[in-house]
């Protein structure tokens, strides 16, 4: 708990420090700014609150506020919906049901993968928790990695995404997609902040990943529910894919990423290509696979 109350008043800082007085539609101010963004006493006026109240909340206080005051915190903030369940979660404030703590190993259950096996001619990605790659088409190995080919404890999308060579040169727009991977994360991290292997993740990735460190004393969150990904691949050449996720009922552990590319365009024609590849070309090395830095 005593994390969470200090990644509480790291978030809530580096959330108002991102709202503009005017944004929030505070009149205009003429006493001089030291910091960007709002102060804590108009984040406390602006959610019905008193200063000292919500300076406690910043200073890490073991205090739980009321639902109401959390949401109009996240109004006072401008908080998308990942930053509102994550200061939801960070709170202990939330209607969802709690999330499976098992430290188990995670594996698919079979009706999911051969839902997975069903998608062969497109590239679809399992990620679980802390998104370790739980299972891949084959499109997806050709498009990405074959992360089978990596020990266990590395089959991790985020791990990939730092500490291998192939993602910097495979994303055209890599600085977008790692810091949404650094930002998935830590909305992860925050539904359970007592998991080991997160932890390690964590620490592991701020250890080998200037980037990563960066990125993650940011505070800031993602929720990765559909997008766009723009790579420059080996063999196809430059596509863009867009995606949808999919978490199935049952099981909010598990995502399903499914690629695609729309019909008719350069895309398209570049994924149809390369699932010929994938069939014509089997056994050889698959073009994304790299090692990772040391």
């Amino acid at each position: 708990m005593a994390n969470n109350n200090r990644e509480l008043g790291n978030f809530l800082r580096r959330a108002r420090s991102q709202v503009a007085p005017e944004q929030a539609g505070l009149p205009p101010d003429s006493r001089t700014r030291r910091v960007p963004g709002l102060r804590r006493e108009e984040v406390a006026r602006l959610a019905g609150v008193s200063t000292d109240y919500y300076a406690r909340l910043e200073q890490g206080r073991p205090i739980s506020p009321s639902p109401g005051v959390v949401d109009a915190l996240c109004r006072a903030l401008g908080l998308d919906e990942a930053g509102r369940t994550y200061l939801h979660t960070l709170i202990g404030v939330t209607d969802a049901p709690s999330r499976r703590r098992s430290r188990s190993v995670q594996r698919l259950r079979p009706g999911l993968r051969q839902l997975i096996d069903a998608f062969d001619g497109e590239p679809v990605l399992a990620l679980g928790r802390r998104s370790d790659v739980l299972a891949a088409t084959r499109m997806a190995k050709a498009l990405f990695t074959d992360f089978d080919q990596m020990p266990v404890r590395h089959r991790n999308y985020a791990r990939w995404m730092f500490l291998s060579e192939g993602p910097r040169s495979l994303f055209i727009d890599w600085e977008d997609q790692a810091r949404a991977a650094v930002e998935s994360l830590r909305l992860e991290a925050g539904r359970d902040p007592d998991d080991q292997a997160t932890n390690d993740l964590i620490a592991e990735l701020r250890g080998k990943s200037a980037e990563f460190d960066h990125w993650w004393e940011k505070h800031r969150v993602h929720q990765r529910t559909h997008g766009s990904k723009r790579l420059h691949h080996a063999l196809v050449g430059e596509l863009t894919v867009e995606y949808e996720t999919l978490i199935p009922p049952g099981d909010p552990d598990t995502t399903l990423f499914i690629y695609t590319a729309e019909p008719g365009s350069s895309s398209r024609q570049a994924l149809d290509l390369l699932a010929m590849w994938t069939l014509t070309g089997a056994g050889r090395p698959l073009p994304g696979t790299a090692h990772e830095h040391d």
